[in-house]
């Protein structure tokens, strides 16, 4: 079995070399270890660092993407180098190589397909009080939309079988972590988590630049992505709640009407009116997403089976993948 550590990072040529130092080489149960650093448009030398520090390859993007496309184009690197089993991990060494055992053991023993490190943040010492109640209430909020129980939803430490990484498509420009849980669990895709321990926290996030701005992007992320998997509970929620509020209007309205034959309340009879209106185009537009939501499954599975079909055919080093660089010899 083949294992691929990919590493996105960007302007990280400080912390990759210890990063790299503490990845394990041989593990059991696993036949081939290999490292592979995505080297997400950096402008400083994170990759002459990923090369002297021994990854064994290096994708570089032309151009700063962000965390999710660097992710995702380092899963899709993984994948045609024949990997049966993949650990993304962060650059910063937040996440000790150790700990990469304790991660994949549930899939080495057939249990998931999808494997989310929990670093217990919400009593982490290495948070802030309310960081760590951001931490738990975005976490039950993807676990309600998921439909998963997964503690730490934005834990970078994860490990993916070769079937659970052909089945993601990561869509949003952010941050992958929300994004794929809630596919796994719409997509029932064996997932579960285990307890990890993690090292201080060496400098500030840099996929936000304030603690608003993440809970912001983070909640379209969320809605957006749930959105597309149940349009139809999405939009007739939305719907429902309009009607109701002009049902409630007509019945004051007619209320008035009766006892008091209505005069001056003509604008509250144009406002449900109104009001209903929108809500019955709301419900509509729900059915039709749904109908879009049932082609986009079809073009998912004809997806799924064109890129297994794909890496049949290949030979492990895809032409089309060319900013991939080995650096040294599988197993060197």
């Amino acid at each position: 079995m083949k294992l691929i550590i990919q590493i996105p990072c960007y302007n990280e040529e400080e912390q990759l070399p210890e990063t790299l130092a503490a990845l394990p080489r041989s593990l059991s149960g696993i036949d081939e270890i290999e490292i592979l650093v995505v080297d997400d448009g950096s402008s400083d030398d994170t990759a002459e660092a990923a090369r002297r520090a021994g990854a064994t390859y290096l994708l570089r993007l032309p151009v700063h993407l962000g965390l999710a496309q660097a992710f995702s184009s380092g899963l899709d690197a993984a994948l045609k180098l024949g990997a049966d089993l993949i650990v993304n991990t962060d650059a910063d060494h937040q996440y000790p190589g150790d700990q990469i055992a304790t991660l994949i053991a549930p899939i080495l023993r057939g249990e998931a397909d999808m494997v989310i490190g929990d670093r217990a943040p919400h009593t982490s010492r290495h948070f802030g009080m309310f960081k760590r109640l951001l931490q738990r209430l975005g976490s039950w909020a993807v676990r309600q939309l998921s439909g998963t129980n997964v503690p730490d939803a934005a834990s970078g430490f994860r490990a993916f079988s070769r079937r659970a990484a052909l089945r993601l498509n990561v869509l949003t420009k952010f941050t992958y972590t929300l994004e794929t849980i809630i596919q796994a669990g719409k997509k029932q895709i064996p997932l579960t988590h285990v307890p990890i321990r993690t090292n201080a926290e060496r400098r500030p996030s840099r996929l936000f630049g304030s603690m608003l701005t993440y809970v912001r992007r983070s909640a379209v992320t969320m809605v957006r992505i749930y959105a597309m998997y149940e349009p139809l509970r999405v939009f007739t929620a939305l719907g429902s709640l309009a009607i109701l509020s002009g049902i409630a209007i007509g019945v004051r309205f007619l209320y008035d009407y009766l006892s008091v034959g209505g005069e001056g309340h003509i604008q509250s009879l144009i406002l449900a009116s109104v009001l209903l209106i929108i809500g019955v185009q709301t419900v509509l537009i729900g059915l039709v997403a749904d109908l879009i939501a049932a082609n986009r499954a079809l073009v998912e599975d004809t997806l799924l089976r064109v890129r297994e079909l794909e890496l049949r055919l290949g030979d492990g080093r895809d032409a089309r993948l060319t900013s991939l660089e080995q650096t040294h010899e599988p197993g060197a």
